[in-house]
This record gives C-alpha cells, sequence and structure tokens, in this order.
C-alpha cells in the first residue's frame, strides 16, 4: 500500500509537470507564430456598393475598386487605410425628400480604421474617414466586418461586409472580396 501510494505521487507530480511544459510549449509557439506573422498587409478589394432607394429612385449597386494597408500590431489589434473608388457616376436625392439633387461623380472614400480579431480571423473595423468628391466631400462613419482565409505564404482570400454613413447626408452598404498579402 505505502509503494502504491508512493507511485499515485510520482504519476501525479509527473503528469503535472508535462502538463505545464506542454503548456509552455504551447505559449512559445503562439509567441512565436505571432513573432513570425508579418505585420503589414496589403489588400486589393472588388466590391459592389449599395445605395438604398431612400436616397435615390430605387436600390442602387455601385461597383467599386479598394485597395487596403494595414498594420498589425499584434495577432488581434491592427490598424489600416482602405481605401475604395466607386467607379460609376450616380444621383443622390436630397434628404428626407426635399427638393435638389447630388451627383456624385467617381467618388474616393478613404478611410482610417482599428481592427480587431474576435474570433479566429474574424476581423472587425471600425473607423472614421473622408469621402472625396469634387463638387462636396463627406465625413463618414465606418463599421465592417471581414474574414481572412489564410491560403499560404501569407497570401488570404478575405469577403469583407461595411456600412459607411455619411451621417444625415446618406450610408451605404459593400460587400466585397479581398486577396491580401502580409509582408
Amino acid at each position: 500500500m505505502k509503494y502504491g501510494l508512493l507511485i499515485l505521487i510520482y504519476l501525479a507530480f509527473s503528469i503535472e509537470g508535462f502538463s505545464q511544459d506542454s503548456m509552455s510549449a504551447h505559449a512559445h509557439s503562439e509567441d512565436h507564430e505571432s513573432h513570425d506573422m508579418p505585420k503589414f498587409r496589403a489588400a486589393v478589394l472588388i466590391a459592389h456598393t449599395l445605395i438604398p432607394d431612400e436616397h435615390t429612385e430605387e436600390n442602387f449597386l455601385i461597383p467599386s475598386w479598394g485597395f487596403d494597408l494595414e498594420y498589425w500590431f499584434n495577432r488581434k489589434w491592427g490598424i489600416g487605410l482602405h481605401n475604395d473608388l466607386e467607379i460609376e457616376t450616380f444621383i443622390i436625392s436630397g434628404p428626407d425628400g426635399e427638393e435638389g439633387h447630388l451627383e456624385r461623380v467617381y467618388p474616393l472614400v478613404l478611410t482610417f480604421d482599428g481592427l480587431y480579431k474576435v474570433w479566429k480571423d474574424l476581423v472587425v473595423q471600425l473607423g472614421v474617414g473622408t469621402e472625396i468628391e469634387r463638387q462636396e466631400s463627406y465625413f463618414i462613419y465606418r463599421v465592417g466586418l471581414e474574414y481572412e482565409f489564410e491560403m499560404g505564404n501569407h497570401w488570404d482570400i478575405a469577403p469583407t461586409f461595411f456600412y459607411d454613413s455619411r451621417l444625415s447626408e446618406y450610408h451605404t452598404w459593400s460587400l466585397a472580396l479581398g486577396i491580401g498579402k502580409r509582408f
């Protein structure tokens, strides 16, 4: 019985020591992975932007191109400069049915976003920016979601969904697909 108790105590300490070594190795591999992960990411996106019928005579989809530059502080947190060029001319009705229309000719949207990975590679984007157009520019608030599917060699494919609000002027919803590279 005495030897059985000693064997149980020895096994308990051995298992505990093994689990601590295993946890330490896992923590070390996560640290090593985050150090090996490149800090910069660039992506090219193709998108469609929906302008709801409350701002136009009917729902209007506008094709657009995007170019994103991001810097990741660590695996979870980053910042990004997200740029979109809407490649069509369209007309926005006055707010609340007022007279007057605003023509938008190839507006350029620039936002500076905070990025946070909430789960695996699901990124939440929150930011501010501007829509630049020759007649009138607008301040923008942006909220978005993106999921980065890793393809190997630091390449990814990322479907993206975001909402841009130009306060009382108009708002848009966009759906994009991006190809990104970390470096």
